[in-house]
């Protein structure tokens, strides 16, 4: 069974930083897409970025790369999302998601197939 365990969300303040933590399990192989999505109170679910292990590259939504940096350690199955300069405008729920194989894109929610719990994050003015 695979699983998305996120960790990381909480309080911060304008300008602030966070990193958020997605612990994968269950895939019968390291051949999968991965991604982070935010959906804000009243907004339809957003992509931020994702990362595809098969050829190791990683997408960034237009605007997105310049505060928001997906990494990932394979080593412990655990993808990263480092954020900056946050901003209220930023407060959301942030969710990884994932898929097996290598698919087609993968900054489109209807292609994952499975999803964290989803990270609060409050950032106050």
């Amino acid at each position: 069974e695979v699983q998305l365990v996120e960790s990381g969300g909480g309080l911060v303040q304008t300008g602030g930083s966070l990193r958020l933590s997605c612990a994968v399990s269950g895939f019968t192989s390291d051949d999968y897409a991965i991604g982070w999505f935010r959906q804000a109170p009243g907004k339809e679910r957003e992509a931020i970025s994702c990362h595809k292990t098969r050829d190791g590259n990683t997408y960034y939504v237009v605007g997105m790369k310049d505060r928001f940096t997906l990494s990932r350690d394979s080593g412990n199955n655990t993808v990263y999302l480092q954020m900056k300069d946050l901003k209220p405008d930023d407060t959301a729920i942030y969710y990884c998601a994932a898929y097996p194989g290598y698919g087609s894109g993968c900054l489109r929610a209807h292609e994952y197939d499975y999803w964290g719990q989803g990270a609060q994050v409050t950032v106050s003015s």
